[in-house]
């Protein structure tokens, strides 16, 4: 499954798994990651039946044979998130601003978002078959281990460490001008967002991550603390990856932090973590509203860290959205239609008995303007 999943040109394949036979002769490994897992799982116990999109979380150990040092460990733990099912760019944002509202919330302020775009399978194959030509002409002054790469994994030696190697890449094509429309507008997109929610990131056109499974989006966190293995997170779009295990063609995309990792940066700040007191969905009647919504969902979730709120990403009916909000429980849902958009408004709609707003006879609705939606939880939720 590994192999498959992870890809059999990799270095944890190649080098850092750890496989072996039991006593009964059968073959273990013991799991390098928990990405190729979960898809897995999804297929076998057919968990995407009766669902939009999946929100997934994880919590384990993981085991890799690599030099031990700093930061990176034989035996570590990881959490990550997952969310499968959609194949549009706000489950990509959702899923960077989770990780990034994390990062914040329990108090790292020094590190850098690098992010890049791999493309769909056909941008991705124009720019392997330029590379690869580039590559084959610089042959002699690549590494030995970027040689053999080159026929099997020639992405890989974007991330080479070698002296040659990242001098001989310097020079080599770069992936952003081989995107192709659809890949090109899912980027844009992304970009757009982030920076409109002041997530501020460094576009590198040579991060590719240690994974076969990724395409169009793929980030990663970094932070000084941790030496030259300054990664502590990252994940990326993997919208092939439930063919290669058997499975349909399901888009997906989510990230993992290494907690071992995170502990050494945390040596340095002082965590405070509160705990959840109320949940908000944002629900965008059409799609034109949806940079709209969310930059609604983001200034709820910058100004109150103890609020989980959360938005649709594929683009339902209001009558599917609000379905979804009363099945899991939701508080408040912030709903906007034409006359909230055209008035920088939002209704607000009270889901249970114990949520009351202070602001409304009814006690059940009530539409404000978004620059009173801070005073708005303030009054209400907090």
């Amino acid at each position: 499954m590994f192999a498959r999943g992870v890809g059999d040109g990799t270095d944890i394949v190649n080098k850092e798994m750890y496989t072996f036979a039991d006593r009964g002769g059968d073959s273990i490994t013991l799991r390098p990651e928990q990405t190729a897992a979960v898809v897995r799982s999804v297929i076998q116990n057919n968990l995407l039946a009766d669902v939009s999109a999946l929100r997934l979380f994880y919590i384990g150990q993981y085991f890799r044979y690599e030099r031990p040092q700093k930061g990176r460990l034989r035996e570590f733990h990881q959490f990550g998130v997952e969310i499968l099912n959609s194949p549009h760019p706000e489950s990509d944002i959702e899923v960077i601003l989770l990780a990034l509202n994390f990062i914040n919330r329990i108090g790292i302020k020094d590190y850098n978002l690098k992010i890049n775009s791999l493309g769909n399978d056909a941008s991705r194959n124009n720019y392997k078959q330029a590379l690869v030509t580039y590559l084959n002409d610089n042959i002699t002054k690549l590494s030995q281990e970027s040689q053999n790469r080159l026929t099997g994994n020639p992405l890989r030696i974007l991330d080479s460490k070698d002296k040659n190697d990242i001098e001989v890449v310097a020079a080599a094509p770069i992936i952003l001008d081989y995107l192709d429309n659809e890949s090109k507008e899912h980027f844009d997109f992304t970009k757009e967002i982030l920076d409109n929610n002041n997530a501020h990131f460094e576009i590198v056109p040579t991060l590719v991550r240690g994974l076969d499974y990724y395409s169009h989006i793929v980030f990663e966190f970094q932070n000084t603390h941790l030496g030259a293995q300054d990664s502590f997170g990252g994940g990326g779009r993997y919208n092939k990856l439930f063919s290669q295990l058997g499975g349909k063609d399901i888009p997906a995309v989510g990230f993992a932090m290494g907690m071992e990792r995170l502990l050494i940066i945390l040596e340095q700040v002082n965590p405070t973590i509160e705990p959840r007191k109320i949940d908000v969905c944002v629900v965008p009647t059409n799609e034109k509203f949806i940079k709209y919504a969310i930059n609604i969902s983001q200034t709820i979730k910058s100004h109150f860290p103890n609020i989980s709120c959360f938005m649709d990403v594929n683009r339902r009916s209001l009558k599917a959205q609000m379905r979804d909000a009363n099945k899991n429980n939701v508080r408040f849902a912030v709903i906007i239609g034409d006359q909230e958009y055209e008035t920088q408004s939002v209704s607000i709609k009270s889901m249970q008995d114990d949520a009351n707003l202070a602001s409304t006879n009814d006690n059940k609705q009530v539409t404000i303007k978004t620059t009173d939606l801070i005073k708005f939880f303030t009054s209400n939720c907090l």
